[in-house]
């Protein structure tokens, strides 16, 4: 455990080539948006003004008919649909699907309840077409549910053992994740102008490394953002995801199943320069990509 301690003191296709997608989630049977999802959704459109729409998908999993679900998730698609309309590109055929109970995506019920955007940049309008024929959305099968610990036993440099709570629904979320699933490592906390780890973040840290153990098929990619400038001239966004890779290739994960990158400030989610600190620590962020599950 000595690397850790060191670092606490230091609609449409799914495409490799283009496939951007960003998910909003709904209370169980309501087609309406809590206020943190709808401002997730307009902190999306501010940013990403230039994307262009090829698909809108609804899921469901309440409890009740086929047909019921099916409806909801068609509320659900209608909803965000005509609060996206007029502020982005939207492809004039895009195609609508709903998906209700016979499509469960995950086990995690509350996971289901949601509309997808999948998008296009502009960098890629050029191959349009051939993105969007690629292959048709793919209706993945429920992943085994894994009993993960809610706490862990880790040893101190003086030979002592302290333990630890963790966050097990986010374990659960990443284990059935999906690929191309971005989720963020919350509470994962840096010294200011650092890659050093605080240590009220280890048990984030222990979280991943349980989860990475639990998944052999697991991949993922460590992405780092910084906020605040348009410039990451000590290239901390690099060395904070840098610094998560090491602690689990320190700690046993193969270097095969994970990689890491840093964007600077090229992805946030509010518009630079934010207006108050909440956005700030919004766009200061580590996420993790599911490459393969």
């Amino acid at each position: 455990m000595k690397f850790f301690i060191t670092l606490f003191l230091s609609c449409m296709a799914s495409c490799a080539m283009a496939q951007e997608q960003v998910s909003f989630f709904f209370d169980s049977d309501k087609f309406v948006l809590q206020k943190t999802e709808l401002a997730k959704l307009n902190a999306w459109l501010s940013v990403n003004k230039e994307v262009k729409v090829v698909g809108v998908y609804g899921f469901c999993d309440e409890e009740g008919s086929v047909g019921y679900n099916d409806t909801l998730a068609k509320k659900r698609i209608n909803y965000v649909f005509n609060i996206i309309k007029g502020k982005v590109k939207i492809r004039e055929d895009f195609k609508t699907r709903s998906f209700g109970k016979l499509h469960t995506l995950s086990p995690i019920k509350a996971e289901n309840r949601k509309v997808t955007l999948y998008y296009i940049l502009p960098k890629d309008f050029v191959n349009e077409e051939k993105i969007i024929d690629e292959k048709p959305v793919a209706v993945i099968k429920p992943k085994p549910i894994i009993k993960f610990p809610d706490t862990y036993v880790y040893e101190n440099p003086d030979g002592s053992t302290a333990t630890i709570k963790m966050d097990t629904v986010f374990m659960r979320k990443v284990s059935t994740a999906n690929v191309g699933e971005k989720l963020k490592l919350e509470n994962m906390n840096f010294y200011v102008d650092t890659f050093a780890i605080m240590p009220q973040s280890r048990s984030v840290m222990f979280e991943l490394l349980t989860i990475m153990k639990s998944c052999p098929d697991l991949k993922i990619q460590i992405q780092g953002h910084i906020c605040c400038v348009q410039k990451d001239f000590r290239d901390l966004s690099t060395q904070r995801a840098k610094a998560i890779y090491k602690f689990l290739e320190f700690n046993g994960i193969e270097k095969s199943r994970m990689t890491f990158v840093g964007f600077a400030s090229t992805k946030p989610l509010y518009p630079l320069p934010e207006k108050n600190e909440a956005e700030r620590e919004a766009n200061r962020r580590v996420e993790i990509e599911i490459i393969a599950n």
